[in-house]
């Protein structure tokens, strides 16, 4: 199984960026995907994720309104839109898998169960 996220650079506030992460390995429509993002110095937190069927969605409170996700199970892809960057959202984001067939989705990153190797957001202010 590999997770591979792109699309990570540097912005100044204000700015977007749009990351994606291609799946391979895995039956991609039976898996909740979802991005974490971890700063230095600090925890991996839960930013958004997607049900296996595009029916719900969830976002952290922090990027609420500026952040959207969306997936394409025919690519096997799931991306990240990121508007009005703040400084704050600088950090190495991260995609994850979960298999769920459900529309429960996970906001902890111990129920994962694959994930790629990280993209690095910088939002300078």
């Amino acid at each position: 199984v590999q997770l591979q996220a792109s699309g990570g650079g540097w912005v100044q506030a204000g700015g977007s960026l749009r990351l994606s992460c291609a799946a391979s390995g895995l039956t991609f429509s039976r898996y909740a995907t979802g991005w974490f993002r971890q700063s230095p110095g600090k925890e991996r937190e839960f930013v958004a994720a997607i049900s296996w069927n595009l029916v719900k969605t969830a976002f952290a409170d922090s990027v609420k309104g500026r952040f959207t996700i969306s997936r394409d199970n025919a690519m096997r892809t799931v991306s990240l839109q990121m508007n009005s960057l703040k400084p704050e959202d600088t950090a190495v984001y991260y995609c994850a898998a979960e298999q769920n067939s459900g529309t429960r989705l996970r906001m902890a990153s111990s129920y994962y169960d694959y994930w790629g190797q990280g993209t690095l957001v910088t939002v300078s202010s």
